[in-house]
């Protein structure tokens, strides 16, 4: 909200389906609040699923890209020196170790420069149009996704041109998490929020698994595909985005709980200038329509949809106020925060080096694991494929299962340590003895899915909100954007290291890949040691209060 009154953006398909009610059916009343709402979580749930649906066929072509070529039958055509790698797609037909040092500098082109981005793409998203920047960000990732595609259709062999394309679509992605975060953090206020934002999580283990499932498809006749697919799904959503998402409440005229610190001062400054054009007017205050409806709006605690005649009360406001703003108002402007003071908030740098560790872990396995079941079992790529999901259903009931718990107690950093805890023996646990059984591997592959996926997920949704609209902030709604992108960002930091380290260190055995997950769960529980303290000293206060009460 900047000027005097905020200017109404509705989408153009928004407007169609206003315009069509209104012609077809002008008696029709219905919850708008709740269209908008629920029009707002579909939305942005398909669309970040798009966004991780394009980022997992890699994991899933790696077991085509080098593969052990000898256990296949080679055409007639194929010289004996070879026999090795014929089945490889170049540059990737080399020695296992320097195979596999390659797929990890793909991952990390995309992961470094998905961390990188993500700092800049907050700062951006705070100051432009979130409806155009994710709409933006969708079509271009959808074009970077099908040009590692068409790699294989025009056969180019060139690990250059791939790592590029990587590049480029890491940065292109961090349009995806600062925005939806902010728009659903716009339309949904603090109450049952872990709820909330842990069944709207569940987008990314979804989109998961059907990048897995799509990839799989195609791996084994035509790998272009499981590129292509993903990227004209991806162009396609973002459009739907473009035609038909809502960013803000106040875009449509309705009124939020969560926007009433921002609503107040506008009627405030709609006050006092209804005072002075009444005190050079002479209007009668006692029964001036206008100030009926502000004091109606000042006083209502209840979110509620403003009618047209108040829409117009607000433009005919603004038409009779000064063309520069008095300085008075200018400082009512709410600023976007900058990146040190986000870092000032309480409790920003501690979760973010703890999502450092945990998205380390959580991308190593999304990256890895595909071909660690390939590796490990006699399951072929497509099964491998497959199975990995399993991975991302557990994680969909951990995110649930945090967001749930962070509710109830009201200890998010409590929350975290607890699954991280249980975390680090279960991964060892999973790495000894998922072996012995098909059954025995999936029942441990959704454990380990929910208390690794878990904190993650719950990190980078409701903490990132909260924090994003903490107290210290005094009501000033522009630092989501730039709070989730730091705390995310600081994550996909780790996220790129993980594949990266998990690459060298898989040379020497996948046993030790498995113990720097381990470790790495470990150092994140201690980063929020301090927090959780806070959050059970504060938590003994306020029943010790409660019973002083009742005595």
């Amino acid at each position: 909200m900047s000027g005097h009154l905020r200017r109404r953006d509705i989408p153009w398909g928004v407007r169609f389906f206003q315009y069509l009610t209104d012609k077809c059916c002008p008696r029709l009343h219905f919850n708008r609040e709740l269209c908008y709402q629920s029009s707002v979580v579909f939305l942005t749930y398909i669309a970040y699923m798009c966004y991780h649906m394009c980022r997992k066929p890699i994991s899933v072509v790696k077991a085509v890209l080098h593969q052990n070529c000898s256990a296949l039958t080679p055409p007639d055509n194929i010289p004996a020196y070879e026999n090795t790698t014929w089945c490889d797609w170049a540059p990737f037909n080399v020695s296992d170790s320097k195979s596999s040092q390659m797929l990890g500098e793909l991952d990390s082109a995309f992961l470094f420069s998905y961390a990188a981005a993500m700092f800049a793409s907050g700062f951006i998203a705070e100051r432009v149009n979130l409806r155009y920047f994710i709409s933006l960000g969708m079509l271009l990732s959808g074009i970077f996704s099908y040009m590692f595609g068409i790699g294989k259709t025009y056969n180019i062999h060139i690990l250059s041109y791939y790592i590029l394309v990587q590049v480029l679509a890491g940065i292109v992605q961090t349009t995806g998490w600062p925005g939806v975060v902010t728009v659903m953090s716009n339309w949904f206020g603090k109450g049952k929020r872990g709820l909330i934002f842990g069944l709207w999580n569940s987008h990314t283990s979804i989109g998961n698994i059907l990048g897995s499932l799509i990839a799989a498809a195609y791996v084994e006749s035509d790998w272009a595909y499981s590129f292509i697919v993903p990227g004209l799904i991806m162009g396609v959503i973002g459009f739907v985005l473009f035609l038909f998402l809502v960013v803000s409440p106040l875009d449509v005229g309705i009124i939020m709980e969560s926007n009433s610190s921002q609503t107040q001062k506008i009627y405030k400054r709609m006050e006092s200038q209804v005072a002075n054009m009444e005190s050079s007017s002479g209007f009668n205050s006692e029964t001036d329509d206008t100030e009926i409806i502000i004091g109606e709006a000042i006083q209502s605690r209840n979110t509620r949809y403003l009618t047209q005649y108040d829409l117009e009360v607000q433009r005919r406001m603004t038409e009779r106020s000064l063309l520069l703003p008095t300085t008075a108002e200018e400082g009512e402007k709410e600023i976007a925060i900058g990146f040190f003071g986000a870092l000032k908030i309480p409790g920003v740098v501690e979760f973010s080096l703890c999502l450092f560790f945990s998205k380390l872990v959580s991308y190593t396995f999304l990256y890895w694991l595909p071909l660690y079941v390939n590796a490990s079992t006699t399951m072929g790529a497509t099964l491998s494929a497959d199975l990995s999901t399993l991975f991302d259903v557990g994680g969909i009931a951990g995110g649930i299962a945090a967001g749930v718990i962070s509710d109830q107690s009201g200890m998010s950093a409590t929350t975290c340590i607890g699954m991280l805890a249980l975390a680090s023996p279960m991964m060892f646990i999973y790495q000894k003895f998922s072996t012995i059984g098909l059954g025995t591997n999936m029942i441990l592959l959704i454990v380990v899915g929910i208390l690794v996926n878990g904190p993650y997920a719950l990190i980078t949704t409701a903490v990132s909100a909260e924090l994003g609209t903490h107290s210290s902030l005094e009501g000033n709604s522009k630092a989501l954007a730039t709070v989730t992108a730091i705390i995310d960002g600081t994550g996909s930091i780790g996220a790129a290291v993980g594949p990266l380290l998990a690459g060298f260190v898989a040379r020497y055995g996948w046993e030790n890949v498995f113990f720097m997950l381990i470790a790495s769960d470990l150092i994140a529980l201690v980063l929020l040691i301090r927090l959780s303290k806070q959050e059970i000293s504060r938590s003994r206060f306020l029943r010790r209060e409660h019973r002083t009460r009742i005595e």
